[in-house]
């Protein structure tokens, strides 16, 4: 019996072997096998092979025997198909709130699960319009520190920063530390943010995760109300615009036939959409009032047209003379 250490861990190696080397497309022979052990500093004959193949089969690895020329082995199935991991990476790449480290960090991590082959199709880099990556590494652990202070029914301390005039950054509050009671997390147009009660002003104030610094459970007890009680974040992702919050009104859009699928991206099955005539739909839908929302209206110039109520067409009216009044003077 060899003396190498690493013999009596032939079978993790061959598992190894397999796990990077082959999947369902590429797969291993016996000789091949032999010839990587024996790269690790392993002696191994045909018949052990056999054995520590049966013995991974047994514990639950998926290993398939193709009848090729010569016959190879390879493991067919894995925790995540490469079409699931192309997606994963892709988002990865996509996402605002990651610095460059954590992005190029976690696309390592999620190409570890695939095999060498596989990975050669994932080193790639999908281009997001208009990316800019956060600069701040700590968000990942500032959610958890809020899912503590959520859990353990605390308020939670910050401090949190705007950019100036200047474009410089700046702490808000006068640089004191804000202190509210979190009541939820949500992720939108590609970043985080917490939903949190504010004792001063007596109402929910959002803020954007990757602008809070010094995050830290409080020792004062959270707030409890009905409005903290009873706040949902379901159902209304596609009424705010841009996390702008608002009064919820029931807008009936005029559509034209060629900008129907850009109602359909953006409210997908809340929107009521009826036929008004040969060239035009009629979309109902449920959007919270603000600038944000007039903005993206007047962004699609006249091809989707605001029809009621009479109130929110006034003041959109009034936000569109602002802006033309503001090119004149």
């Amino acid at each position: 019996m060899s003396n190498n250490p690493k013999a009596k861990l032939k079978t993790l190696y061959v598992m190894r072997i397999l796990q990077d080397e082959t999947d369902a497309e590429h797969g291993l022979s016996l000789r091949q096998i032999i010839e990587r052990l024996d790269d690790y500093g392993i002696q191994a004959e045909r018949k052990g092979i056999y054995r520590d193949i049966e013995a991974l089969r047994e514990f639950g690895i998926n290993i398939q025997t193709y009848q090729r020329n010569p016959v190879q082995y390879a493991m067919a199935t894995r925790d995540f198909t490469l079409s699931e991991l192309m997606l994963l990476v892709d988002v990865v790449e996509s996402c605002k709130f990651l610095t460059m480290r954590q992005s190029r960090a976690l696309t390592t991590n999620l190409k570890l699960l695939a095999s060498d082959h596989q990975r050669a199709l994932l080193d790639r880099r999908i281009h997001v319009s208009g990316r800019i990556s956060s600069k701040r590494d700590g968000v990942f652990q500032d959610i958890d520190t809020l899912h503590d202070a959520m859990r353990l029914h605390r308020k939670v301390e910050f401090k949190y920063y705007k950019y100036g005039l200047d474009g410089s950054r700046y702490a808000t509050h006068d640089d004191k530390k804000h202190v509210v009671t979190p009541v939820g997390i949500a992720f939108s147009d590609g970043y985080y943010y917490l939903t949190a009660w504010n004792d001063n002003h007596e109402s929910m104030t959002e803020f954007r995760i990757d602008r809070m610094d010094n995050v830290e459970v409080s020792d004062e007890r959270a707030t409890k109300n009905d409005e903290i009680t009873h706040h949902t974040f379901e159902g209304d992702g596609h009424e705010l615009f841009g996390r702008f919050g608002g009064e919820p009104v029931t807008a009936t859009l005029l559509v034209n036939a060629d900008k129907v699928e850009i109602i359909m991206d953006r409210f997908g099955s809340s929107a009521e959409m009826y036929r008004h005539d040969s060239s035009t739909a009629k979309a109902v839908v449920k959007v919270h009032k603000s600038e944000q929302f007039f903005g993206w209206l007047a962004g699609l110039g006249g091809t989707v047209r605001l029809d009621a109520p009479k109130s929110l067409k006034r003041e959109y009216r009034e936000y569109l003379l602002r802006l033309a009044q503001d090119l004149e003077d």
